[in-house]
């Protein structure tokens, strides 16, 4: 893992979105979700919640798996943290949850999704909610696909049906109602 730590800030909100770890541009720019995937991530509210990036950042707390860019692949493409690396960051996460107790959680791609729910296939997870249990804090959970540009998934059948499905289930929640359309 290559420091620094990337952190979305200081925000109080009952809505938490877990991304999987920083890629390598996020450092850089100083916060997750700051270059191509983040660019569609936003589109993605954008579109199917009428919420833009700027109220998103500054309304939904944003934490990750893995605080710190894991590097390259030999092959090219971002290294998977492997199980001590996210053993090492589980804290960071817990002690949020624990602080926030929020009310939705939105996790980002299969890495994170499975810190709360097994997830062999995203077809049977993508546009469902769940309830779900983290650090000793229950909430729901609506997980999304990870919007990286190497995944054909969310252009694709069922993904292309299954993730306006679980962005309405996140427009529609009543956390993200009073959090992030309202303001707390």
């Amino acid at each position: 893992m290559q420091k620094p730590v990337v952190s979305g800030g200081a925000v109080v909100s009952r809505v938490l979105l877990v991304g999987q770890a920083p890629g390598d541009k996020e450092p850089v720019m100083g916060r997750p979700f700051a270059w191509t995937a983040g660019r569609k991530l936003f589109r993605w509210f954008q579109e199917h919640t009428g919420v833009d990036e700027a109220t998103f950042r500054s309304r939904v707390y944003m934490a990750a798996v893995c605080r710190c860019f894991p590097g390259k692949k030999a092959t090219g493409g971002d290294r998977v943290p492997d199980r001590s690396e996210i053993e090492n960051c589980s804290g960071w996460l817990a002690a949020e949850m624990k602080l926030l107790q929020p009310h939705l959680v939105i996790p980002v791609g299969k890495l994170a999704i499975a810190q709360f729910i097994p997830c062999v296939k995203l077809d049977t997870i993508i546009g469902s909610a769940f309830s779900a249990e983290y650090a000793g804090h229950r909430f729901d959970l609506v997980p999304l696909p990870h919007p990286s540009g190497a995944s054909p998934w969310p252009h694709q059948e069922p993904g292309r049906v299954l993730l306006p499905r679980a962005l309405r289930l996140i427009a529609n929640h009543p956390a993200w109602k009073t959090s992030v359309v309202r303001g707390l």
